[in-house]
């Protein structure tokens, strides 16, 4: 047995990598049968020596964020903890540098897993990119991300978010208010991804403007869509029919990602979902990339991840 002993910056630093409930050491500690223990500002391992060595490279491979004081999560860890065991640590800082955006409260937007960067390539390199995953991988969020930096930079003239109006139990018919208002709930998600890089106070202006629009999939039909950056988010949820013609819906200087999670369709009657057979039909064309995400890239609360990596193992069964 032995003993390595990292120093942080500062107490903050160190409290802010041990994590809540000190849950990314215990993190630690299950990934290689290492104690770790924090006193003060030092992070102390013990355990075996090579046990010992590959929590320390982990660790050190995660200096760039908590040298800056930046938030450090559990598919950061799990993401370094892959990339020393495959040696891919040139690419893992890599990773670390390529900051996408930094939104309106100053935090820096960023690939976390090697298959979110595959997705963010994907999108800057083909017009039009699908994206597979269970929820909170990242899928709409940082599509939105790339199409407001997109907006921001003038390569594209306006941003676009739309998806179907469906939900598991519900029908627009039942809900409140106008045709908008009867909407918006199913379209909040793409409204929380443009508030954390656009003033909420500035977005009704660029609608008006034309330079944002949300609405639901049946207002597609019959429209080109040129110089435009489109979102189609719960794909899932859209028949063969309706995602052929949001599809062909693509002009000029566009560029087109769509976002789903082929676990979850809320369609009635066993009906086929359009992303699945998008998928069979469309993988070979040129042009367009598919990209899948899983549960190790589920970015939120690390319950969520746990969450989905149990109803996998059940449906496999």
């Amino acid at each position: 047995m032995i003993t390595e002993t990292i120093e942080f910056p500062n107490p903050e630093t160190a409290i802010a990598f041990a994590g809540i409930g000190e849950a990314h050491l215990k993190l630690l500690s299950r990934q290689t049968g290492v104690t770790a223990v924090l006193r003060g500002q030092a992070l102390m391992m013990t355990g075996q020596p090579k046990a010992v060595e590959r929590c320390r490279q982990v660790v050190r491979s995660l200096q760039p964020l908590w040298d800056e004081g930046q938030t450090i999560g559990e598919p950061d860890i799990l993401t370094a903890f892959h990339a020393v065991d495959t040696q891919r640590s040139d690419d893992y800082r890599d990773l670390q540098k390529n900051i996408l955006a930094v939104t309106r409260r100053g935090e820096s937007i960023r690939a976390k897993t090697f298959r979110q960067r595959q997705y963010i390539n994907a999108i800057q390199s083909h017009s039009v990119t699908f994206c597979i995953g269970p929820a909170g991988t990242g899928k709409t969020f940082l599509a939105a991300v790339l199409a407001v930096k997109a907006l921001l930079n003038d390569d594209c003239e306006r941003i676009l978010l739309t998806r179907p109006a469906v939900e598991a139990g519900e029908k627009l018919g039942f809900l409140p208010g106008d045709l908008q208002q009867k909407v918006d709930p199913f379209l909040r998600p793409l409204y929380d991804a443009l508030y954390e890089f656009i003033d909420p106070e500035k977005i009704p202006d660029l609608m008006e403007r034309g330079k944002i629009e949300v609405a639901p999939l049946a207002y597609m039909r019959g429209r080109t869509l040129k110089n435009a950056f489109v979102i189609v988010d719960e794909a899932q949820n859209t028949t063969p029919a309706q995602l052929k013609m949001v599809l062909t819906r693509l002009g000029y200087g566009s560029r087109m990602v769509v976002t789903g999670d082929i676990t979850q369709t809320d369609l009635a009657n066993q009906q086929d979902s359009g992303l699945v057979v998008a998928q069979r039909i469309l993988k070979a064309v040129e042009g367009i990339a598919f990209c899948q995400l899983s549960a190790a890239d589920v970015v939120r609360h690390p319950l969520v991840q746990r969450i989905v990596a149990a109803y996998e193992q059940y449906e496999k069964r």
